[in-house]
């Protein structure tokens, strides 16, 4: 089964607030061996000119999870989640997101491409804070793998 190339463009509505807790900043620090004092120490978070622990830089895949799960349970997208693998992730941020911050996530998908089989698709996720301010972008491609007859 294709992706439906009419996703392109298709905006989801904004998840439920995630809340950023310091001990999820905690696991998923220790889960991507960072070393930084600043993900562990709010003494040393706050020596850095932060508010709190300040998560590591690829903590919005925690955030996306529950707007890539919209765009996966989608029953037009045509995307078989057992096929899918991940092609890429960037991040553009506008402030470091640190514990006690309430972030909304919206996902949108910019781009769907067929290659070779396969079909590539681009959402860019847009985090907020609890008043609205952009905190930072997630660009995610996923590769949806083509039959192989």
């Amino acid at each position: 089964m294709a992706v439906n190339p009419e996703l392109q463009g298709r905006v989801f509505p904004p998840t439920a607030p995630y809340l950023v807790g310091r001990e999820k900043i905690r696991e998923f620090s220790r889960a991507v061996l960072s070393t930084n004092p600043i993900n562990f120490d709010v003494d040393a978070a706050q020596a850095a000119g932060h508010s709190d622990l300040v998560a590591p830089t690829t903590f919005p895949v925690v955030v996306q999870e529950a707007t890539l799960a919209q765009l996966l349970a989608e029953p037009d997208a045509g995307i078989d989640f057992s096929r899918v693998v991940h092609g890429e992730q960037r991040f553009t941020y506008t402030r470091a997101i640190v514990a006690g911050d309430e972030l909304t996530a919206t996902l949108t998908v910019s781009s769907v491409k067929s290659l070779g089989g396969h079909n590539m698709v681009t959402a860019d996720f847009e985090i907020v804070d609890a008043d609205g301010k952009h905190v930072v972008t997630a660009i995610s491609t996923l590769v949806v793998r083509g039959d192989e007859d």
